[in-house]
């Protein structure tokens, strides 16, 4: 999926934990087969490769995660939005072989494709179907965090009790470490001149970190982060990191995201009305802001 995927599991066999570890790869790869952009033989592709013609029918697997995504993009008025596909590695290449900002016009031709209300649903028919000629879905805000999910509970159906699914930093873990203690993990410091600088104790918990220090661009002497406004085409500025504490990976993957497009103030009041997840944000300026219901140790 273009991430590297860690898996811990607690078992007396070793050779036992790697079959089982064998089994949440094989879902990841199997998840990946349905979301990626990059095979002209997945959903994904298919829905692209006809939109604006006739809707695809979907497996009630695809069918619920996009209409969870709707459900997101309403909820956050558009600053998730899966329908961000056209702007794609065209305008934005996080690599050090990007010189030069894309052409405004262009990047304004393809956001105005951008619209999670031209994506149609028919849930008696499983059918989902992109209004407009041009449109693209894509899952790169919630893919990982998904297959992160889906591992875990392949992993739990097939009796692991204890175990960390860790998606380049959208991770879940459930049960506890072998000593009985729950799970220590660190929040990563954008500035990276330390490896964390903040820990938490969890268990049956999900966090999923994005920032501005992982993919980026330096053109003209300023920095642009690889999350886009769907609104604007173009890359948002003055949060470094925003990280969210909850039970469902899938949730938390996605979540991170539109708290960084809507910002730091408007971003924490939508997470303050949401029971059972936390926020933590640092901005431009390294100050650190945090929903009201966690307590970070330092």
């Amino acid at each position: 999926m273009g991430n590297r995927f860690e898996i811990s599991v607690l078992h007396e066999s070793k050779e036992q934990a790697n079959e089982l570890i064998s089994i949440a790869i094989s879902e990841i790869q199997r998840i990946e087969n349905i979301l990626t952009t990059f095979s002209d033989d997945s959903v994904c592709s298919k829905i692209n490769f006809y939109a604006g013609v006739h809707a695809v029918e979907v497996s009630d697997e695809v069918f619920n995660l996009i209409d969870r995504c709707q459900k997101l993009s309403e909820l956050t008025q558009g600053a998730f939005d899966i329908t961000y596909g056209g702007i794609d590695k065209r305008f934005w290449n996080f690599d050090v072989n990007m010189k030069e900002l894309p052409d405004k016009n262009e990047v304004q031709k393809a956001v105005a494709l951008i619209n999670y209300k031209n994506l149609i649903l028919n849930r008696e028919n499983k059918t989902v179907f992109l209004k407009n000629k041009g449109m693209r879905i894509g899952f790169g805000g919630i893919g990982k965090g998904y297959a992160a999910e889906m591992a875990k509970n392949s992993l739990k159906l097939n009796g692991v009790e204890n175990g960390i699914v860790n998606a380049a930093g959208d991770l879940c873990c459930w049960g506890n470490q072998e000593n009985g203690n729950p799970w220590t993990i660190g929040i990563a410091d954008p500035n990276l001149q330390n490896p964390v600088f903040s820990s938490l104790n969890i268990t049956n918990t999900s966090v999923a970190t994005s920032g501005n220090y992982e993919k980026y661009s330096i053109i003209n002497g300023k920095r642009y982060s690889h999350t886009i406004d769907p609104k604007t085409g173009f890359p948002v500025s003055g949060i470094k990191s925003v990280t969210i504490i909850t039970e469902n990976a899938e949730l938390a993957d996605a979540l991170t995201t539109p708290v960084m497009v809507m910002g730091k103030t408007v971003g924490l009041n939508l997470i303050n009305q949401m029971k059972y997840i936390a926020c933590i944000i640092i901005d431009d300026n390294n100050k650190i802001y945090t929903s009201k219901n966690i307590n970070i140790l330092k």
